[in-house]
């Protein structure tokens, strides 16, 4: 499966919206579609929208009629925004803008411009390759033998873009390695990325999962059968607070009062050491509908209203380890987090 697919002058995505009853590819050479993809969830995951969007950049310029430097760049920069305004809470999406800016401001003309993005942006999607197969074999050794993992939302192939995920990825990497693992994963409402994707993608790699609504977790932790939680993160930080899809912190409080481990996985590129503490991290909040309805169909009365925040904050003091590219980070976060980037850059 490669859910990303960049041929020069067109990007292929899987639409994630049609899983799990239909696999369907879409291709686009129009960098508007690829912020709609993003908006509307065929694209999720935060490392892949990161991977997206760089594409998406890099379509922007070659369509960027300008031949001056000084008018590419000013289209440009309404490019980029136009991206940073798709998705506020994965922080991958600005770590790409930021690189994709930079890429440009070394050019010296606009043709050289074209041809950075597009080089920038490939790269972008084999660093991110690279980390998610590092990181997923390190979080493999704290998967042992006959274990049951539970897990929260999809943080598989499709929400990195590439061969291994982030918490599906260690999972596979364990497998791979020869243990027996099993997996509980919650379906995640309220667009149930983990019924319709993560139950998918265990399938696929013949991985037994069992799928449980959202409000079992506490359940199956109180009765043994939960030997550990793997998350992913669409933005850490710089003290190890975690932005994950909403519900995460309910699971993670529920590891922590059944004495469960509760790790969080994600690439260096999901760190911003900018925010002191998930305070600081904006929460996207998505339309009433999803909330209301379900496959189309109304669930609840008509004059009823619904909060729909997209992702919750997990305050540090429940992580028990932040598994990375650059290894597994244990407390105390903010100390140990600055050194791992350090190593990095």
């Amino acid at each position: 499966m490669k859910p990303i697919q960049w041929s020069g002058d067109r990007l292929r995505f899987l639409d994630q919206t049609a899983l799990p009853l239909q696999e369907i590819y879409l291709e686009t050479s129009d960098y508007n579609e690829v912020i709609s993809a993003i908006k509307t969830l065929k694209v999720r995951g935060a490392p892949a929208i990161g991977i997206a969007a760089g594409y998406g950049i890099a379509l922007g310029a070659q369509s960027i009629r300008a031949s001056s430097l000084r008018a590419f760049n000013k289209e440009l920069e309404r490019i980029l925004q136009a991206f940073a305004l798709s998705r506020p809470t994965a922080v991958n999406l600005f770590w790409t803008i930021n690189r994709m800016r930079q890429a440009a401001s070394m050019a010296g003309s606009a043709g050289e411009a074209r041809e950075a993005l597009a080089k920038t942006a490939r790269l972008i999607h084999s660093h991110q390759s690279r980390a998610m197969a590092k990181l997923s074999r390190t979080g493999s050794a704290l998967v042992g033998q006959n274990c049951t993992v539970l897990t929260h939302c999809n943080t598989g192939q499709l929400a990195t873009g590439v061969e291994y995920g982030t918490a599906l990825g260690i999972i596979k990497a364990a497998a791979e390695q020869g243990k027996k693992v099993n997996v509980f994963a919650d379906e995640t409402r309220p667009l149930l990325q983990g019924a319709r994707l993560t139950a998918w993608e265990l399938d696929r790699l013949k991985i037994p999962v069992t799928l449980i609504t959202d409000n079992m977790a506490g359940h199956f932790m109180s009765q043994g059968k939960i030997d550990c939680v793997i998350v992913g993160a669409d933005r850490i930080a710089a003290n190890g607070d975690t932005a994950n899809k909403i519900g995460t912190y309910s699971v993670a409080v529920l590891a922590s009062e059944n004495d469960v481990p509760f790790y969080v996985a994600a690439p260096l590129s999901s760190i911003d050491i900018s925010l002191a503490s998930g305070g600081y991290i904006p929460i996207e909040e998505r339309g009433q509908e999803e909330v209301l309805t379900l496959n189309g169909m109304r669930t609840a009365p008509y004059n009823v209203q619904a909060a729909n925040p997209a992702f919750d904050i997990t305050p540090h003091k429940y992580i028990t380890a932040i598994i990375t590219e650059a290894g597994i980070i244990r407390p105390p976060y903010k100390r140990k987090i600055k050194s791992a980037l350090k190593e990095v850059h």
